[in-house]
């Protein structure tokens, strides 16, 4: 038996390589005789960076603002000679950079992903990949262009602040600070969903309540981002209002396809052409997925899903082991996916599930082994 372990990071615990690792451990504890092969994963969030770094590449550092405008220090890539920069926007204006208490998404900025992109633009880069889950910001990737060079200016002329409260007082963008090269630079964002920029199942309504709005703040956010972009419209003729995917981020990908050359991609189907999966596949028995949580929106093109789709094309099972499962099984194994056990073994607070993760990861990957057993 050849397993090929394909697994994303578990939000706020693990990172995908620790939990291929802890994966690969409970296997190899259960006794099973096979050959276990690492692949971490990522679809456009948390660990993106470091899967397609994985096949090679270099990691850089660079001094950016938080998204609440601290002063940080955050990582990205270079690949292909320095050709292609890989951002992934969590690591400037993500999540995980702020404590609960702090979550504010009308003050939130994507400014230090936009730090990020300048930096690796500075060093030669002429493709920037942008990974678009994770982010603590609904400022419509206003905060990033601002770092590039645009001005947002009030109807007196003034610079208007970065973040979203400010983005209601926008009357008007001035893009003759953006450095030329941006004209020619090719931006590819990878992202999860699919989401367009305002409305129902937009920006502000599904995910602003993930990173701290409440029911209030929420309708702020989507008549500021509805009040930027119509704005936009007026002003340069481009509507980004119902693009597919431009909710992604915090409307972060509509921002970015409103003055740069973009395309959206599935996250998970980059990363895996990225680090050459489907040639894996060829010698796999048996791929082992995972992520922090599966639940409907992992119908949408999440990591595990993506994986179960490449597989099952060359006909191999697929079989996840996830944090949380809020889903019918009926539904994941119709998409692809063969079956799916949670790790959480017992009733528990959710910090003791995240502190305990790659021990209850190993466990599960140990009962898992041990089944696996009886068809050997």
């Amino acid at each position: 038996m050849r397993i090929l372990i394909a697994a994303g990071a578990f939000k706020q615990s693990l990172t995908a390589s620790e939990v291929c690792a802890a994966i690969a451990a409970g296997l190899q504890q259960s006794g099973l005789d096979a050959d276990l092969e690492q692949l971490p994963i990522a679809d456009g969030g948390n660990g993106t960076l470091d899967a397609l770094l994985a096949a090679g590449g270099q990691r850089l550092t660079a001094p950016v603002l938080d998204p609440l405008g601290r002063p940080i220090q955050a990582d990205y890539g270079l690949l292909n000679s320095g050709e292609t920069a890989v951002i992934e926007m969590a690591l400037a204006s993500g999540l995980e950079l702020l404590a609960p208490d702090e979550l504010n998404p009308l003050q939130a900025s994507t400014y230090g992903t936009g730090q990020l992109m300048a930096d690796a633009l500075e060093r030669g880069a002429e493709r920037f990949i942008i990974g678009m889950g994770g982010s603590a910001t609904v400022d419509g990737g206003m905060g990033c262009l601002q770092a590039l060079g645009l001005r947002l200016l009030d109807a007196h002329g003034r610079d208007v602040q970065a973040g979203a409260a400010g983005l209601a007082r926008i009357a008007s963008f001035d893009d003759s600070g953006l450095d030329p090269r941006w004209w020619r630079a090719q931006i590819v964002i990878a992202s999860d969903v699919d989401n367009p920029t305002l409305g129902e199942q937009g920006a502000a309504r599904i995910f602003g309540p993930q990173k701290g709005a409440d029911a209030p703040m929420v309708k702020q956010l989507e008549r500021n981002l509805r009040h930027c972009f119509t704005r936009l419209y007026e002003q340069r003729g481009i509507d980004v209002r119902q693009v597919r995917g431009g909710g992604a981020a915090g409307a972060f990908a509509a921002g970015l396809m409103s003055f740069l050359s973009c395309e959206i991609v599935s996250g998970i189907d980059m990363v895996l052409a990225q680090n050459r999966f489907e040639d894996k596949l060829a010698a796999a028995s048996l791929v082992i997925t995972g992520e922090g949580q599966i639940d409907a929106q992992t119908l949408g093109g999440k990591g595990p899903l993506g994986v179960a789709k490449l597989a099952a094309a060359q006909g191999l099972p697929t079989v996840a082991i996830v944090g949380g499962l809020n889903i019918d099984d009926a539904l994941l194994h119709a998409a692809g996916l063969q079956a799916a056990f949670s790790i959480v073994d017992k009733p528990m607070p959710l910090q003791a599930a995240l502190d305990d993760a790659a021990d209850l990861l190993r466990r599960a990957a140990l009962r898992l082994g041990y089944v696996l057993k009886l068809s050997q």
